[in-house]
């Protein structure tokens, strides 16, 4: 993969003396460095223990790039149009017919319920392995539209040495996302260094089959399971992390419930929104987007004094080929 590596390239930079060398200084770094320092200081007033040094993020806009569409709904689509000689029906069928027209008024309409409806027709009957290899077989080919890179290309310089930085500290890092944990997992360890049992996301039902040669196997199902977004981001860190984050970062109203539980603990606590100001390094939106809408969340880390990233002031660099 074309991200292979691109967890370690944060690392350097700490025998450099910057501990977070893509990031301008100013008041948002100072606020990370200074909760690091002072939750890691033996016998500080906010020390914490290793135990409960945990660090959650949001993938989708807080990780990498969520725009002009989440990442896994693109890849959804081009199984849509590499299944589809297999299915006539679809060119007459909606959500299908819109996808392989490439009707993308139409598919701005579609809402949750449509895009439930592409993933259960392209994910279903699949085995867990088989699934983890189309999502990876189509990492290494697929390209994103504007910036015609590998969508790994376009994590964030800046989170990754953030992520880096915490871990060097003793920090467990987690992803909790409103995206698919069975698309995440095959991929987090080598792009994040965050391995896939620190991935928790949504998922559909799976059920064990044995195959007639003996060779038993996880098989993908239509039906939801588990939808890791909103109110369920604060139910699925407790569920499967089983521990209360002290830090949490995450960047739309999806994202607003799991602050707030990491808000609502005893101690030292930091919360972070990553807000999307560059238009020409990446994109800028909030209040009334489609994709990854800040609003609400927005509302309340200005009230409760949570640190607000300003993408376009904050990030000397968005992407780690900007490096090169």
């Amino acid at each position: 993969m074309a991200a292979t590596g691109l967890a370690a390239m944060a690392r350097p930079a700490f025998a450099q003396g910057d501990l977070l060398p893509s990031w301008n200084d100013g008041p948002t770094k100072r606020a990370i460095l200074d909760f690091i320092a002072r939750t890691t200081q033996a016998g500080g007033r906010d020390w914490v223990p290793v135990p409960e040094r945990i660090a959650c993020f949001d993938n989708d806009g807080t990780l990498w790039t969520e725009q002009p569409v989440y990442f896994q709904i693109a890849f959804a689509f081009d199984r849509v149009k590499a299944l589809a000689p297999r299915h006539p029906e679809w060119r007459t069928q909606e959500p299908f017919r819109s996808i392989l027209a490439d009707d993308r008024a139409t598919l701005a309409t579609l809402g949750e319920k449509g895009f439930l409806e592409v993933m259960a027709a392209t994910h279903t009957g699949l085995t867990t392995e088989a699934f983890g290899k189309a999502v990876l077989d189509w990492l290494a080919t697929a390209r994103h539209p504007r910036f015609n890179r590998p969508y790994t290309d376009l994590v964030y310089q800046p989170m990754l040495e953030l992520l880096a930085l915490l871990r060097a500290h003793q920090f467990k890092t987690y992803i909790v996302s409103g995206g698919g944990i069975e698309f995440m997992r095959p991929w987090t360890e080598r792009v994040y260094g965050i391995p896939p049992e620190q991935v928790v996301g949504s998922s559909g039902v799976t059920r064990y089959e044995l195959r007639p040669d003996g060779t038993p196997v996880l098989v993908k199902d239509p039906k939801v399971m588990f939808i890791d977004d909103g109110p369920g981001k604060a139910v699925g860190i407790n569920q499967f992390i089983g521990r209360r984050p002290v830090f949490a970062f995450g960047n739309s109203d999806g994202d607003q419930q799991m602050l707030e539980w990491t808000a609502a603990g005893s101690g030292a606590r930091f919360m972070g929104l990553v807000h999307h100001t560059d238009g020409v390094r990446e994109y800028a939106y909030d209040r009334p987007s489609l994709v990854g809408q800040l609003d609400k969340a927005w509302n309340e880390a200005l009230r409760r004094g949570w640190t607000i990233v300003d993408m376009k002031n904050d990030w000397k660099v968005i992407y780690p080929f900007e490096l090169k």
